[in-house]
């Protein structure tokens, strides 16, 4: 056992530092992926996150930057937003925490030397590189079947790299089935707008059939913070008559992301989504009218974050999991951990990249390793001033739940 506060934070931090992490939610895909992955400091600096802190500064339209190639959108970006002013956003800091623990000198400010390196490296090379430098073992990434560009992957060569693991996204079918019946018609499915009998038994095919092909470990969906259940919405009736029953007979979870006010600015495209407070009474609704299916909720407001800590306390079919988007600062990350483990014990999922680009794993998971391993330290420090004093062989149980066992317990999959 240690007895010891210095020997306890040391051996805190040393197995949060070593753990294999398995990255719940991205954006990533495999390099045979071909476009549909995302690397490299240009697709850093242009990330929506930092965008949108661009217009904060400039008075350029819109339309006029979204026109210019992306090099040169960089180019503004890293003049803006890292040379004219100090970097001190999280999204900016991201970009040099990448930078610095790939071994670039971040204090020569040299954009051109940061771009020869990647242009050096082949992607293959680079994934390894990234995985081994953030410690991630494993990827769930988000798979649309209704974006074409997607698509023909899954039609064709499939996923071969295990360390990227698939998750069936849906938001076409559930936030658009106006439109989107009509891709499932052209795919085979006899649905129609009016969501017939019929209709609900091609969509349980249709859902049946893509997990099957992506061996998917669970389905997701991002939602608006009107978001409810039950109701008389088309959405409502899909969610319960179709995703429920699929959900179940295939044992995958249905993974809730809700509070999303999208492009409030659309102008300013993936930068112009904003946040709402999402209505908690919907999760409790479904946790206990369908026990026996599984519910991955995160919310993107601030100020649902302990009803949402309360509602797992009463629902053991419910994972909360990660800081998603808006809530990726470090004080944030922060306040809501210590809100989680306060309430819930180490029974949830503190963190998930939801990387776009798959530098970001280098950075989201850096950051959020030493907030989460001091996180740890305080509260192991509480019980040690008890009289309870954890071992080494605890400690690394507890580090390998919060980082992925908790997840692959929850969805009754081995890890990997």
């Amino acid at each position: 056992m240690i007895k010891d506060k210095q020997a306890l934070r040391d051996t805190v931090f040393q197995e949060v530092e070593n753990v294999g992490i398995t990255d719940i939610h991205t954006h990533i895909y495999p390099g045979h992926f071909g476009n549909l992955l995302l690397w490299g400091v240009d697709e850093l600096l242009t990330y929506h996150y930092l965008i949108a802190e661009f217009f904060r500064y400039s008075s350029m339209s819109y339309a006029e930057f979204f026109a210019l190639p992306k090099q040169a959108q960089a180019d503004l970006i890293w003049k803006t937003l890292f040379v004219e002013h100090s970097p001190v956003s999280e999204a900016q800091r991201g970009v040099l925490t990448v930078l610095s623990k790939l071994g670039l000198d971040v204090a020569a400010r040299d954009l051109d030397a940061y771009r020869d390196y990647f242009a050096k490296m082949s992607i293959e090379e680079y994934i390894d590189k990234v995985f081994d430098t953030a410690g991630v073992k494993t990827v769930v990434m988000t798979n649309d079947p209704f974006d074409p560009a997607e698509k023909p992957f899954w039609d064709t060569v499939g996923n071969n790299d295990r360390r990227f693991r698939a998750a069936l996204r849906i938001d076409p079918l559930l936030n658009d089935y106006p439109n989107s019946y009509r891709k499932l018609q052209d795919w085979g499915y006899d649905v129609s707008q009016d969501l017939n009998d019929r209709s609900i038994a091609e969509i349980k095919r249709f859902l049946t059939d893509w997990i099957k092909k992506m061996d998917a470990l669970y389905l997701a969906v991002s939602l608006p913070p009107s978001y409810t259940v039950p109701d008389d919405s088309l959405r409502s009736r899909i969610v319960e008559q179709c995703i429920i029953p699929v959900c179940r007979e295939q044992n995958v979870p249905f993974a809730m992301m809700i509070g999303v006010k999208k492009l409030v600015n659309y102008s300013l495209g993936l930068a112009g989504d904003s946040v709402g407070k999402a209505d908690i009474k919907t999760i409790e609704y479904l946790c206990r009218t369908y026990p026996d299916n599984k519910f991955m909720v995160t919310l993107l407001s601030k100020e649902n974050q302990h009803e949402l800590a309360i509602t797992a306390r009463k629902f053991r079919n419910l994972m909360i999991f990660g800081c998603w988007w808006f809530l990726n600062n470090p004080s944030i990350i922060d306040e809501i951990t210590r809100l989680r483990m306060e309430t819930l014990g180490l029974s949830f999922i503190p963190q998930h990249s939801d990387a776009r680009v798959l530098d970001q794993l280098i950075y989201k998971w850096s950051h959020s390793r030493k907030i989460i391993a001091e996180i740890l330290v305080d509260k192991y420090s509480d019980i040690m001033d008890a009289g309870w004093y954890v071992s080494e062989d605890e400690i690394k149980r507890d580090v390998a739940d919060l980082f992925g066992e908790n997840f692959w317990r929850f969805i009754g999959r081995k890890n990997g």
